[in-house]
């Protein structure tokens, strides 16, 4: 049994479809099940509540070989670490109960920036969290996702500007989540690891802001430029629809790490990228998405 957090995000409903599509046995953790696709719920087990209560993680983890384990963001948060680790304490309290084998997480790149880096360093601390089990673990370390430019559909299309607060010229890791999802689901459906290990998934682009802005205005077939944004005026847009000013600072220390090259070791490294390239990815994700939203 394999068992899924988080099943209704961008990375957790393509791991499930992966998953089914080889027959595999599938458990879900759904808050509100009626969220989740219909493959989802006619082909795999739910467990109805929050991957953060421990009641519903000991039914979930119950006879369950591995675990995909992923943090939600809570743009609210009023401290970003406490809410990766509040999620992810009763996991590990499961995990030791249940004798859960192996679980798959979903992290970032650049844990020996260790901490300063925002939302990143969350995600460093609930590794080595999980890892303290003992559990078989693979922590697959990500850049920036190029979903993240999804909410931008419309700026894109209505006025050609991609903003982002990071430096203009310095080139930026990217990666798309169905090459994530591709990696969590072979590695969940695989019983032959063990260990604890990070998995670098980066994409196969070398591309600054500026460079990216030109993939999309080839792509769309109109300008586009980028333009970092004031960081003051950004905060505040932020804070009045709601996000907490914790969580809004860590996205700039985030951004900053990644300025200051917290991925870059592991970039440089890697000899075998994941296949889908930024240009595919504006093709087949962004512009129906920014089409949709001109609609």
């Amino acid at each position: 049994m394999i068992v899924v957090t988080a099943p209704t995000g961008r990375i957790g409903h393509q791991v499930i479809d992966a998953l089914l599509d080889g027959g595999r046995q599938v458990r879900v953790i759904a808050r509100d099940p009626a969220r989740l696709a219909p493959r989802a719920r006619e082909g795999a087990e739910i467990v109805q509540g929050s991957h953060s209560d421990p009641r519903v993680l000991a039914e979930a983890f119950k006879d369950a070989d591995s675990v995909l384990w992923l943090v939600p963001p809570n743009p609210v948060a009023d401290d970003i670490q406490e809410h990766y680790l509040g999620f992810t304490r009763p996991a590990c309290e499961a995990i030791r109960a249940q004798g859960v084998r192996r679980v798959v997480g979903v992290s970032s790149l650049g844990r020996a920036h260790g901490s300063g880096a925002g939302q990143l360093s969350a995600a460093f601390a609930m590794d080595e969290m999980i890892e303290s089990t003992g559990v078989g673990y693979r922590s697959l370390a990500m850049p920036f996702f190029m979903e993240n430019l999804l909410h931008q559909a419309e700026a894109l299309a209505a006025r050609g500007v991609l903003s982002l607060p990071v430096a203009a010229d310095r080139p930026l890791a990217l990666v798309a989540t169905r090459d994530i999802a591709a990696t969590a689901a072979r590695l969940l459906a695989d019983d032959s690891w063990s260990g604890q290990d990070t998995v670098p998934v980066i994409g196969p682009d070398a591309l600054s802001p500026h460079g990216m802005a030109q993939v999309l205005s080839e792509v769309l077939e109109r300008p586009v430029r980028f333009e970092e944004p004031d960081r003051e005026a950004y905060r505040a847009t932020m804070t009045r629809y709601g996000m907490s000013e914790a969580w809004a600072q860590g996205l700039f220390d985030m951004a900053d790490a990644q300025d200051n090259g917290v991925y870059d070791a592991e970039w440089r490294a890697l000899t075998t990228p994941a296949p889908t390239a930024f240009r595919e990815w504006c093709r087949e994700v962004l512009i129906p998405a920014a089409r949709a939203t001109a609609a």
